[in-house]
């Protein structure tokens, strides 16, 4: 009976693991996107459309980072520490959706600049 608990629990991590891994290559993917839609926003018609349902997509990965850091923490045994940095990322997306709405680029870009660094060290050390 105490194997298949350990069993349980190592698969529950495992897997919780994976979801947090996946989370964060889809956070590092939108916030690449959106540099590309920054550069579409300066350059087209319509990529302030894309770039603002970019916000979205990403802001939206950012939140499912920090679901995932926390059901991989809570069930799964983990360690605390990815949760602090999804909430980390979840506060500098808010932080980048002001800034964009008001239009301060001078803050805007070097921000996400630094969150797309960021995700990908994060991503690195998964």
């Amino acid at each position: 009976m105490a194997t298949q608990v350990t069993v349980t629990a190592t698969s529950n991590a495992q897997r919780g693991s994976s979801f947090l891994r996946i989370a964060i290559a889809l956070q590092t993917l939108t916030i690449f996107l959106q540099a590309v839609s920054a550069g579409l926003l300066m350059t087209s018609s319509y990529g302030e459309t894309l770039h603002s349902a970019g916000a979205r997509v990403m802001y939206g990965a950012t939140m499912l980072y920090l679901l995932a850091a926390v059901l991989a923490w809570k069930p799964g045994g983990s360690s605390p520490r990815p949760v602090l940095h999804a909430s980390g990322f979840l506060v500098l997306a808010s932080a980048q959706v002001v800034l964009g709405i008001a239009h301060v680029p001078s803050v805007h870009l070097p921000l996400g600049v630094l969150m797309f660094g960021l995700s990908v060290l994060a991503l690195a050390r998964r």
